[in-house]
């Protein structure tokens, strides 16, 4: 495989990776979102945020990881990279992040 030929191999199990990992983003801040209510308001229970604080932790890394592997194979511009980070930290903006990608005329799949 040449420099300039896109890493075809990879392409759809890593768009495949990407989606599923934007949504497990999204589902643990949910988790963490629920057991942040319990732990500050409701004043009940910490085990929320016992239990999905290094979930979220984990598939945060996880997410980073999973972009920049996208940015390199499917030579995705700085500014859709920096896009894709900072979609990792509100509240759910990956799947945003990800819907728009894959609705988007601009096919930043490669």
């Amino acid at each position: 495989m040449s420099q300039t030929e896109p890493m075809t191999s990879v392409r759809t199990p890593l768009r495949r990776a990407f989606a599923v990992v934007a949504f497990a983003e999204a589902a643990s801040w949910a988790g963490l979102l629920v057991g942040m209510y319990f732990k500050w308001i409701a004043q009940t229970t910490e085990r929320g945020v016992e239990v999905f604080g290094p979930i979220h932790g984990g598939v945060f890394v996880l997410y980073v990881v999973v972009t920049l592997l996208c940015w390199r194979a499917f030579r995705w511009s700085p500014s859709i990279l920096l896009l894709a980070l900072a979609a990792s930290i509100p509240p759910f903006a990956t799947v945003v992040f990800e819907r728009w990608s894959e609705r988007s005329g601009r096919r930043i799949w490669g």
